[in-house]
């Protein structure tokens, strides 16, 4: 019986050795790499305020070799146009977006909240595809300036206001990040506009190609204005209105073909204003 035990005693000491050289013949199972955390969403870029806190403006990037363009599409609807929707007028334009996504052409849609409170279910759809970007066109559609282009005018001291309520309207409708981006209306403005709004936090946006679309019939003379006019980090304006702007459509599926054959890749407004404040 000798023998048996000290080969039983052997292993116990094999074994205790075998563990305290790191050998144990049954290793523990690793432990999981920690997960490190995810960054924080980047604030889209913005222009720097102008003297005495003027909302700055923006209407094309930098000329240069990349040949960048940025199709911008305001969805216009004044405060005072409900009862005309209600009797039927389309101030929205599904088809034009379907086109878009068809042609997977990212692009910047300058809403109203007025436009927003009327088709929540499409600006919500807007708002969340990740092709697209949702800016502010004002809640009202009210002109900031007088005499412009007949609309009625937004008092002085509500014009930041307007500006606010329209991303409260964004965010009813499900648009949690709508861009810090501004068209005015009729794109009247002048340094009183841009003081009034200089709290806001938003950078303006206008253009330096007009599509010439609105309350056009011509599809083929839109897309050759558009053509004529595109210039490397051009912002171009056209309207998502169906009512206003029946034609759009046709002269987006010939105008895309034709930018991208001579070169240019579409881009979103924030991109562009992210390349004049030197970020990619």
């Amino acid at each position: 019986m000798i023998a048996p035990v000290r080969r039983l005693v052997a292993l116990c000491f094999l074994g205790t050795a075998l563990a305290a050289c790191g050998t144990d013949p049954a290793p523990r199972a690793a432990r999981p790499a920690p997960v490190p955390p995810s960054p924080a969403p980047s604030r889209p870029p913005t222009l720097a305020p102008g003297p005495g806190g003027l909302t700055p403006v923006f209407s094309h990037a930098p000329r240069g070799r990349d040949r960048t363009v940025a199709l911008t599409f305001d969805a216009d609807m004044t405060a005072g146009q409900g009862a005309r929707a209600a009797a039927g007028e389309r101030f929205d334009n599904p088809e034009l977006i379907a086109a878009l996504r068809a042609l997977k052409v990212p692009a910047t849609v300058f809403m109203t909240g007025r436009w927003a409170e009327e088709y929540p279910d499409q600006a919500r759809a807007i708002g969340r595809d990740p092709l697209f970007e949702v800016a502010n066109h004002s809640y009202s559609h009210y002109a900031f300036t007088e005499d412009c282009y007949g609309l009625p005018t937004v008092p002085d001291d509500r014009m930041r206001a307007d500006v606010e309520r329209a991303y409260t309207a964004f965010r009813e409708a499900g648009i949690a990040d709508a861009r810090p981006y501004f068209r005015f209306p009729g794109g009247c403005y002048d340094r009183r506009a841009l003081r009034a709004v200089g709290g806001a936090g938003v950078t303006a946006v206008q253009w330096d190609v007009v599509s010439g679309d609105a309350f056009a019939t011509d599809a083929d003379a839109v897309a050759r204005q558009v053509l004529d006019g595109v210039r490397p980090g051009s912002v171009v304006v056209m309207h998502c209105t169906r009512s206003a702007a029946p034609t759009t459509e046709r002269a987006v599926r010939a105008i895309v073909p034709e930018l991208r054959r001579r070169g240019y890749r579409f881009v979103k407004v924030s991109e562009l204003i992210g390349a004049a404040n030197g970020r990619r």
